[in-house]
């Protein structure tokens, strides 16, 4: 167990050669000046997601996402930001946010999304403490779906969890944040994600491809019916070596369909893990658990849902936990090869 722990962050070389991408959807141009940036709705590693407000065109809202590129440099994450909007450059679905463009200036990387105003539903979960079976089979029929659709195209996600899934006024799933999402053509080594949801694929470093979804949409089904998540430990070594056992424990409000969706789903053999078979993603959708879901409704947005969230207004941000708010511009810019690193940006 020790050994192979010690392993994981050593680099494995990635030998997979990258796929053909999808056909690029047309983003608009924007700076900086085009906008009235408010206040903080999301804080991150090296950035944050600001609520702005674009000049003329009715004072629409965006979320914009600022990155200061010398945390980017100094963290080793250009090749994720680089990624990110390779993937939300040619996602167009209606679960998963909307990238509406992206620029730079000397300090910073800014991409701008579709304002979802209903919040996280790790603030919904955890002001709930746990969801019913039936919101449990929405979000997990709507996340399904989100989910499938990038696999189709060849895009690994790596990020699920409640943090990441935002919901509409309306009351629907938005995928968010593809810093860690990336096409792939066969396996990649990259140990990234958040412990709690990470597969012992890429914890092992034997490789991992599409599969490390599926065990993560397992996770976050047991999360939203228990109120906590399977495996957790003290320490993310622990938590760690509980993924590993994959041993977990029910609770008892879990019915005979959901223990089996979960269980399955939470294979360590990714061979036989549910959504890994041909079928793929079908698996899952024919399963007793998902039993009666009209899919074609789901995705047309006629499913009864849960929940409504609270709107108040175009940019009201109620839904979101505040943040200490700092507009001084205290990032530098780069000189230099680092500098130059950032071109790459304008090729699309």
């Amino acid at each position: 167990m020790a050994s192979f722990l010690r392993r994981l962050f050593k680099k494995k070389k990635n030998t997979e050669e990258d796929p053909p991408l999808p056909v690029r959807r047309q983003t608009q141009t924007f700076h900086l000046q085009d906008f009235e940036v408010l206040q903080t709705i999301g804080n991150g590693t090296f950035g944050r997601v600001r609520l702005a407000k674009l000049f003329g065109e009715n004072n629409e809202c965006y979320a914009l996402k600022a990155m200061k590129k010398t945390e980017i440099i100094r963290l080793k994450q250009f090749k994720h930001v680089l990624s990110e909007i390779n993937v939300m450059s040619v996602i167009n679905h209606p679960f998963i946010v909307d990238m509406i463009g992206h620029f730079q200036d000397e300090s910073r990387v800014y991409i701008v999304l579709e304002y979802v105003q209903g919040g996280e539903l790790f603030t919904l979960l955890r002001k709930e403490g746990a969801f019913s079976l039936q919101a449990v089979i929405f979000y997990t029929s709507e996340i399904l779906l989100s989910l499938s659709y990038l696999h189709q195209l060849k895009i690994v996600y790596r990020d699920l969890k409640p943090e990441n899934v935002l919901l509409t006024p309306e009351g629907h799933i938005k995928l968010i944040d593809f810093g860690l999402s990336k096409f792939i053509s066969d396996r990649t080594w990259t140990l990234c994600g958040t412990a709690e949801y990470l597969s012992p694929e890429i914890i092992e470093n034997i490789g991992h491809g599409l599969s490390v979804d599926w065990w993560a949409l397992g996770v976050l089904i047991y999360e939203m019916l228990a109120g906590h998540p399977p495996f957790w430990g003290e320490t993310a070594y622990e938590t760690y070596r509980k993924i590993i056992s994959g041993k977990f424990i029910f609770e008892s409000t879990f019915d005979p369909n959901s223990r089996d969706i979960v269980t399955r789903l939470l294979t360590k053999d990714r061979r036989k893990r549910l959504g890994c078979g041909k079928l793929s993603h079908k698996e899952i959708m024919n399963h007793e658990f998902l039993k009666g879901v009209d899919f074609d409704a789901v995705l047309k947005m006629q499913a009864q849902v849960p929940y409504l969230m609270e709107k108040k207004g175009i940019d009201g941000t109620g839904n979101f936990q505040s943040y200490p708010d700092s507009y001084e511009d205290d990032a530098i810019p780069l000189n230099g090869e680092d500098r130059e690193k950032f071109r790459e940006f304008v090729n699309f």
